[in-house]
């Protein structure tokens, strides 16, 4: 499951504040399992665990998230809930963040290797993970570096990033390969909220009374998850083909 945020740029307050939304989605099906508006007073770290008690059950779920919520209390609140972590370490904790680039990298063995290409540019990401017992993070157990190295197709410019992150998961819970991937499907999050900006112009939306915002952001993400469930691998055509027919939305929704 991924938890991550978005802000609706077209939708501000009196004050000047842009609506936040934060949600929780699952990796495999794609689909928002649940979302809440952050509150002007507050911001997505104090709403982190009550987005995820509106859950009835997260028990054995691996929860990813980005650098934000690497909290101490997060980690707490999931080992209360049975659940586990897979959070990146960046300079909000400085000495976490110290102690994993301290680990001995160059004598701990390469544990996976892909390559990827699109958008201009082609791309190769590494990883090596180690187990640890004394990170200064509740309950981490095994420590992950990740170098990825990009090449601008266009211009050859190479650059060359490193980033860290810490698990919850044993070595035995999860191979190096299986948190490369769990690592990856967190930016199903961001594709979803990439979709809602370009194929639902969503930032272009004024909305920003009351729950309007965060309803309609629902009813957004009801279309993908549908669509997606249906194996479109194009929301932009999905939603073309069912405006040709009143019909075909309904069907699609198991409402006929």
């Amino acid at each position: 499951m991924a938890v991550d945020g978005k802000s609706l740029r077209g939708a501000a307050r009196a004050g000047g504040r842009r609506i936040h939304l934060l949600a929780a989605l699952d990796h495999t099906s794609g689909l928002v399992l649940a979302q809440m508006d952050v509150s002007e007073k507050t911001n997505e770290i104090t709403c982190f665990k009550p987005l995820l008690d509106t859950l009835p059950e997260v028990a054995g779920t691996v929860v990813t998230s980005d650098a934000m919520h690497t909290q101490y209390e997060h980690a707490d609140y999931l080992r209360v809930r049975d659940a586990h972590y897979i959070v990146i370490v960046k300079g909000n904790q400085k000495k976490l963040r110290k102690q994993l680039k301290c680990l001995p990298w160059k004598q701990i063995p390469l544990q996976g290797r892909t390559r990827d290409t699109g958008h201009g540019r082609g791309e190769i990401r590494r990883i090596k993970v180690c187990s640890v017992n004394n990170l200064l993070f509740p309950d981490a157990r095994q420590a992950v570096q990740l170098k990825s190295r990009r090449v601008n197709r266009k211009t050859g410019k190479v650059s060359i990033k490193a980033v860290y992150a810490v698990t919850s998961l044993t070595a035995e819970q999860a191979t190096a390969a299986r948190l490369a991937q769990l690592i990856r499907d967190h930016w199903k999050i961001e594709a979803l909220h990439h979709v809602r900006d370009v194929t639902f112009a969503e930032d272009a939306s004024q909305l920003r009374t009351g729950t309007a915002p965060r309803a309609m952001a629902t009813c957004r993400n009801l279309a993908i998850g549908a669509l997606r469930l249906a194996g479109k691998t194009s929301i932009a055509a999905g939603l073309r083909h069912n405006a040709r027919d009143a019909r075909r939305p309904l069907v699609l929704l198991g409402l006929t």
